[in-house]
């Protein structure tokens, strides 16, 4: 062996590097497959945190005197969560909102609405839901995209009718 790498460097072939052993190769295979896996996991858990909470039935009643609310539905499937913020399409601000006594109209400012774990949480008139005021313009019969934010399961956008209730086009009874 040691005659044939000689031969090699006065020929003017370059000498290859000692190899690895398979041992060697075997550990750095482990190794890129744990890290990969790892990641891997970390991206299933975040996608199964997202999945677990689906939103849905929400409409924008047609803003009046620059205020309007929101209502919809969240169905979790998983562990406890809380809304903690939200955001329109249409810019503007959004408050959470629930009534100082149950079955009351008026209505307090909350900082988050918590979704309990395997329930589903209605937003209604008559329940938590969210005030947006100094929004841009909504026009009955169009859509909304309102974006919200979740303290374990991220982001999820929903999109939203913009309806009249005056004029029988509120989804509400739906919800």
């Amino acid at each position: 062996m040691q005659e044939l790498e000689r031969a090699k460097r006065m020929s003017g072939v370059p000498a290859q590097p000692p190899s690895r052993s398979a041992a060697t190769r075997a550990a750095v295979a482990a190794c890129v497959l744990l890290i990969g896996g790892a990641a891997l996991a970390g991206c299933a858990q975040k996608a199964d945190a997202a999945a677990a909470l689906q939103v849905g039935n929400a409409y924008v009643e047609v803003p009046t005197g620059g205020t309007t609310e929101a209502y919809l539905v969240i169905q979790n499937n998983g562990a406890a969560d809380e809304l903690t913020s939200a955001r329109t399409s249409v810019g503007g601000r959004v408050i959470f909102r629930e009534p100082v006594r149950a079955g009351g109209t008026v209505m307090k400012t909350v900082r988050d609405i918590g979704i309990p774990a395997n329930t589903t949480v209605r937003l209604s008139p008559a329940s938590f839901h969210m005030l947006i005021t100094g929004a841009g313009p909504m026009q009955s019969g169009r859509q909304i995209t309102l974006m919200l934010t979740f303290a374990k399961s991220g982001m999820i956008p929903v999109t939203a009718d913009v309806t009249n209730p005056a004029s029988g086009g509120s989804s509400y009874f739906l919800n």
